[in-house]
């Protein structure tokens, strides 16, 4: 028996930052389970990542100053490197640090040919920042979006930038749907707190009928495979709920909204 998540719709409470990698990994596992039967013997889903890598913030940099001959040369001993002959700079230098974000997303493939046919990305919050060091995404976006790949790409954060197109309307979270051949124009799910995640489709050719995908159930049980009932509540949702959404919040998990 299924523990479904306690709110109708998406669950805010997975948006805190300690959480939210968790579930973004949870949640295309469960949404890849459900899609497989779907796709008979000539098509198969595979869980894939992004790697961006992202410059740390900056501190001051600075010259450390010539090196102390006594203490390099004992270093150098020490790891069984040979200090005769060393030649040694005029000052040492520290590089920008960064580290390397790793988000999952799915493809679905052609099993005979291999052929990328669609991208499934559930955006991270990394995804929806701005600035040089976050635009990484949005010009892997750029380049599929002029290839011959669908993209389905599901929202269900509520803070951070929107991606294009800017006209979409005002919601908590989202998914769009951008089949090959009709684009530019793309179909848009705007979805609200308070309203059930819906059902979306899946294209693969022209000539197969296209999966759908329900992501409520997918959400109901991401929400019971891991355990979250026990401890996913014991935070609060970032960005934090309006004083009526978390009047509303308040009867599905009383006292944490």
């Amino acid at each position: 028996m299924i523990v479904p998540s306690p709110f109708p719709g998406m669950n805010p409470f997975f948006e805190q930052p300690g959480y939210w990698q968790d579930f973004h990994l949870e949640f295309l596992s469960a949404l890849r389970r459900q899609l497989v039967p779907q796709l008979g013997s000539a098509f198969f889903v595979q869980l894939e990542e992004h790697l961006y890598v992202h410059d740390l913030p900056p501190e001051p940099r600075r010259a450390i100053g010539r090196a102390d001959v006594s203490i390099s040369g004992s270093a150098v001993r020490s790891a069984g490197l040979a200090a005769v002959g060393m030649l040694e700079a005029p000052a040492v230098l520290e590089l920008p640090r960064n580290e390397v974000e790793r988000v999952p997303y799915l493809e679905v493939r052609d099993r005979q040919g291999r052929e990328l046919l669609t991208v499934i990305e559930l955006l991270s919050p990394s995804n929806k920042k701005r600035g040089e060091n976050h635009e990484q995404y949005p010009a892997k976006r750029r380049e599929l979006l002029r290839s011959p790949t669908h993209l389905v790409e599901i929202d269900l954060l509520r803070r951070g930038r929107t991606m294009p197109p800017d006209d979409r309307p005002r919601c908590d979270y989202s998914v769009l749907v951008s089949r090959a051949e009709r684009r530019p124009a793309v179909d848009f799910w705007p979805i609200q707190l308070r309203e059930r995640l819906p059902v979306v489709p899946i294209s693969l050719r022209p000539d197969v009928v296209e999966a759908r995908v329900e992501l409520q159930e997918v959400l109901h049980r991401n929400f019971d495979g891991p355990g979250y009932e026990s401890f996913i509540d014991s935070g609060a949702p970032q960005p934090p709920l309006s004083g009526e959404q978390a009047d509303w919040a308040r009867q599905f998990v009383p006292g944490n909204a």
